[in-house]
């Protein structure tokens, strides 16, 4: 269940899939779920951003019972099946009048988005075509960018991992929540950032970070493109960041391990959060 903050001039971050990989379930993920990535930011006066459209989305869309159709934005960090996976159950979508800018990376074989999604959602993986939905889906390529939505700020930027994948940052009334749910460490398991990964994290409000592997898991997969918890604090000591959430959890780590993380781990000079399903944290 999540808990809502009720301060109207504030940036409300809520979080519907905290899993990287895949999804998963058991007795032993019930506390911090086991949706893949979708992270929701609401702000006053303007539409719904989602950060990735994992299965979490599914029950952020759950949320949306507004009358009029449904109109949002997704900030997608990259095409893999763990951030896309949730699009066809995003109900909003569904219905007749939505609309939904999906905002994501560029192809290196230059392949527009809207035909890569064509072929990720269509018979004989899937029932039925993006065509079909009764929303309609606009596409929007992304690399290095800085722009806007409404008087939301939004910066991208190109951060290591396997394809092309962004981190974003999204900037409102003077705070910030930074996305960079993907990151690949170094493969020696040495700690270096890239500039893009540092021109988005820099003195950010609320930081959402890959923490896939422990440090002891790291070297039989350095090369899968993600991160250890202790690199993710690193980056947000480096980067002067006031709150890290540690995200993108590896589907084998249970709520017990998850709990002794959360106890084990210390963000000198910073709040540190282990994200699960349901957590709202308010900035303003």
């Amino acid at each position: 269940m999540v808990t809502h903050i009720g301060d109207q001039g504030s940036m409300q971050v809520t979080f519907y899939g905290v899993r990287g990989s895949t999804p998963c379930h058991g007795e032993d993920t019930h506390k911090y779920g086991g949706n893949t990535s979708c992270v929701a930011v609401r702000i006053p006066g303007e539409q719904p951003i989602m950060f990735d459209l994992g299965t979490g989305a599914r029950y952020f869309g759950a949320t949306q019972t507004a009358a009029e159709p449904f109109r949002g934005t997704c900030l997608l960090s990259h095409l893999h099946w763990d951030h896309t996976q949730g699009l066809p159950f995003f109900t909003p979508i569904l219905k007749p009048g939505a609309e939904l800018d999906i905002y994501a990376p560029q192809q290196d074989d230059g392949r527009p988005l809207t035909e890569v999604f064509e072929e990720m959602i269509c018979p004989p993986v899937f029932p039925v075509t993006i065509a079909q939905f009764a929303g309609t889906v606009r596409y929007h390529e992304l690399n290095d960018d800085d722009f806007t939505i409404g008087s939301v700020k939004v910066r991208s930027r190109l951060v290591p991992h396997l394809g092309p994948t962004l981190g974003f940052r999204v900037e409102w009334n003077g705070h910030s929540v930074v996305y960079m749910s993907d990151h690949q460490q170094p493969h020696d398991g040495s700690f270096s950032l890239t500039q893009g990964a540092r021109d988005l994290a820099e003195g950010a409000d609320l930081l959402i970070h890959d923490s896939q592997y422990t440090a002891a898991e790291f070297p039989a997969k350095n090369n899968w493109g993600h991160c250890t918890v202790d690199y993710a604090i690193w980056l947000a000591q480096e980067c002067g960041v006031k709150r890290l959430a540690l995200f993108h959890h590896d589907p084998t780590r249970t709520d017990s391990a998850l709990d002794e993380l959360h106890g084990c781990v210390v963000g000198e000079g910073m709040q540190l959060l282990v994200a699960r399903e349901g957590l709202n944290v308010e900035l303003g």
